[in-house]
């Protein structure tokens, strides 16, 4: 991995993936590793510039190469369509994340907000809705342990909801990756 000259980490629904980009400036040799496994390989390609794109689960991603004077280059990486900025930007709008330690275990549970499904530890999990009195609850359990999402209206507009994650009737504090 000598020639490692771009490492991104992306947080979707299944967890935080990490994509590494290696450049031959000499070979133009290319290759994108995401979470260590290899998943594009060029080698000796004559054209140092361009893109090469590839997938993590739904996720569309496209590596970009600009050149930026001499034999120096740019790199740059979209998800979705969007610049990883916006992407993260998004994901931090439309998801909620959660990370505990029960039983001596981690868990990194996710909230999806516009589907409202919740993951642990990237499998999705079977929910039960509620409507309560001040808003919802999505009901699950983490290792067997009862927990729910309670949802309820922020009274501001501009806040819109507030997810909250109970673990046996513990509070969980929101985790920001």
């Amino acid at each position: 991995m000598g020639d490692t000259v771009g490492v991104w980490d992306v947080c979707l629904s299944d967890g935080v993936h990490r994509i590494e980009f290696e450049h031959g400036t000499t070979s133009g040799k290319r290759v994108v590793r995401v979470d260590g496994k290899e998943v594009v390989r060029r080698d000796w390609m004559f054209r140092l510039v361009g893109f090469e794109q590839f997938g993590i689960g739904k996720a569309k991603c496209t590596i970009q190469i600009h050149p930026i004077g001499g034999f120096s280059y740019e790199y740059s990486l979209d998800i979705n369509g969007k610049s990883y900025k916006k992407f993260v930007e998004n994901q931090s709008k439309i998801m909620k994340c959660w990370c505990l330690t029960l039983e001596g275990l981690n868990f990194r549970i996710i909230l999806e907000k516009d589907s409202m499904d919740v993951w642990i530890n990237g499998q999705k999990v079977e929910t039960t809705g509620e409507f309560v009195e001040d808003g919802t609850e999505t009901h699950f359990d983490v290792n067997q342990n009862p927990a729910y999402i309670k949802t309820i209206s922020s009274g501001n507009k501009r806040e819109g909801l507030i997810h909250s994650l109970i673990v046996n009737g513990t509070e969980i504090p929101e985790s920001f990756e």
